[in-house]
């Protein structure tokens, strides 16, 4: 595939459409290796999620605190890629965040999982800016930001809505504090 792409006298002969679709599925091939690459970095037994940092995490709209969530921290790449697999329930208001140095795409997917969940997506400044909701347990698919994302906020699936989150709010939690453009 990439020989036909990269070939110019071959790729005007592909329609404009075709050529879109085959850099989408080129960018998700990628992805998915990306992915991939992370779920076999997950060697050895889990880590019990005691062991993982805990702490608050606030939702508010302006300066009224909306919302807050009990929340353990995926602080490494070992953490990260682990993140709520084989986790079997997910009580209200607890959740896990995926906090990166610096906003890039991310993309997750949700093998080992066994409940849904919302994917709250947090920009480099500390604000909503996407949320997946009900995401399929075992699913391959691959779920990506739209932009890059410094940081996911994993709650149960149907949460979000319940809750009434929508992009723009604001989200404080002390990992998100060190990071400045």
């Amino acid at each position: 595939m990439t020989d036909m792409t990269s070939n110019p006298k071959i790729l005007k002969l592909i329609p404009e459409p075709t050529r879109r679709l085959l850099r989408k599925f080129m960018v998700v091939t990628v992805a998915a290796f990306a992915v991939a690459g992370m779920a076999r970095a997950q060697n050895g037994p889990l880590e019990d999620l005691d062991a993982f940092p805990r702490g608050k995490l606030e939702i508010a709209d302006g300066k009224k605190v909306k919302h807050t969530f009990e929340v353990w921290l995926a602080d490494s790449p070992r953490r990260q890629a682990q993140g709520l697999m084989f986790v079997r329930s997910l009580p209200t208001m607890r959740g896990m965040l995926f906090v990166h140095e610096s906003p890039k795409p991310m993309s997750m997917w949700m093998k080992n999982t066994y409940i849904p969940l919302d994917m709250v997506f947090i920009d480099g400044d500390g604000r909503i800016q996407q949320i997946v909701e009900q995401t399929t347990p075992h699913s391959l698919a691959i779920i990506s930001s739209r932009e890059p994302a410094l940081a996911v906020l994993e709650i149960a699936g149907g949460e979000a809505k319940r809750l009434g989150l929508h992009t723009g709010q604001r989200v404080l939690h002390a990992a998100l504090v060190g990071y400045h453009p």
